[in-house]
């Protein structure tokens, strides 16, 4: 059991961010096991012809298909919106004894793999080839899925940032994860290995991550204290369409066939782009119906950075609501 005890100012510290390297590294695991991620199995079979000629045997040992995770790989975003090659950069700054060190350590005291110790023997080298992988896997295998997966971890931060600041630290555990629990100033995380500890000031870093699913990850001390999650509406990530029933027909002769989609749509807040190829139509023809759900108070718009994310209202939740059942 992993229990992180608040003081009060902790509370106030707890903060949002997603990480495109942590994306990265947890899908590396989905492509190792997808028996244990089968969400994503559209995800792996797009992804397997992209990785020809790809040696990612280096890669795989590094990030086995369970267990621990060096957590050099996985460092903690900084900033709410992070950008890969910024974290790799950390990544590649890694003192040469933590990769090492790292890469020699298991849960329960069990010996590391023939692999990995090779790897720990040689960390600058190591390093520098797992760095270039990483960057190489990215391009083949991640960044063609970015714009949707960003928009759905966005959405999520957006959707928990609203609910802190509507019900307290209370409102952003209690539905977290069926792992996670949270009662009397203590968050406590069901995890195979133990840990309790204050977090000092330090607050916690909550990361939304899809390709960690359907489990949470903890990262503890003399790491920035952070609990990755899956964000509200992974399961119909890969979704590319869906039947019609009879609340969406009755939805689309109120509203109009294209509204009452994105309506319908926007049961994870997304950005004009992904809306539009999702869709199959064009990043102005969103716009225009957008505007219109706009103007009838059934959507809002959230700028995050240089990017606008659109969400339902709590009117247009109501009015969606018999079509998606």
């Amino acid at each position: 059991m992993i229990e992180f005890v608040f003081a009060p100012d902790d509370a106030a510290r707890v903060r949002f961010a997603f990480s495109p390297l942590l994306e990265l590294v947890r899908s590396v695991r989905v492509l190792a096991d997808p028996s244990g991620h089968a969400l994503h199995l559209p995800w792996v079979h797009g992804v397997r012809p992209r990785l020809r000629g790809l040696d990612m045997a280096p890669l795989m040992a590094a990030v086995p298909a369970w267990g621990y995770i060096p957590d050099f790989l996985t460092p903690p975003p900084g900033t709410p919106l992070p950008d890969l090659d910024a974290e790799l950069e950390i990544v590649r700054s890694t003192p040469p004894e933590v990769v090492a060190a790292e890469l020699r350590w298991t849960e329960r005291g069990n010996r590391a793999g023939p692999e990995r110790l090779a790897m720990a023997a040689e960390p600058e080298r190591t390093l520098e080839t797992l760095v270039g992988l990483l960057e190489r896997y990215w391009a083949a295998a991640v960044e063609p899925y970015w714009p949707r997966l960003r928009d759905l971890l966005e959405g999520d931060i957006l959707r928990r940032a609203r609910a802190l600041a509507a019900h307290g630290t209370a409102g952003v555990f209690g539905d977290l994860h069926d792992d996670v629990s949270w009662r009397s100033g203590t968050l406590r995380v069901d995890r195979r290995w133990e840990f309790r500890g204050e977090l000092l000031g330090r607050g916690l870093l909550l990361v939304p991550s899809a390709f960690v699913w359907p489990n949470v990850s903890v990262m503890v001390p003399p790491y920035q204290p952070m609990l990755s999650y899956p964000p509200n509406g992974v399961g119909t990530l890969w979704e590319t369409g869906r039947d019609q029933g009879a609340g969406s027909h009755a939805l689309a002769a109120l509203i109009g066939r294209r509204r009452a989609e994105l309506l319908t749509a926007l049961a994870t807040p997304a950005s004009t782009t992904e809306l539009a190829a999702r869709m199959g139509v064009t990043a102005g023809a969103v716009s225009q119906h957008l505007g219109v759900l706009r103007a009838c108070g059934l959507v809002t718009g959230h700028r995050l950075g240089r990017r606008v994310l659109y969400a339902r209202t709590p009117s247009g939740d109501a009015l969606a609501a018999p079509a998606q059942r």
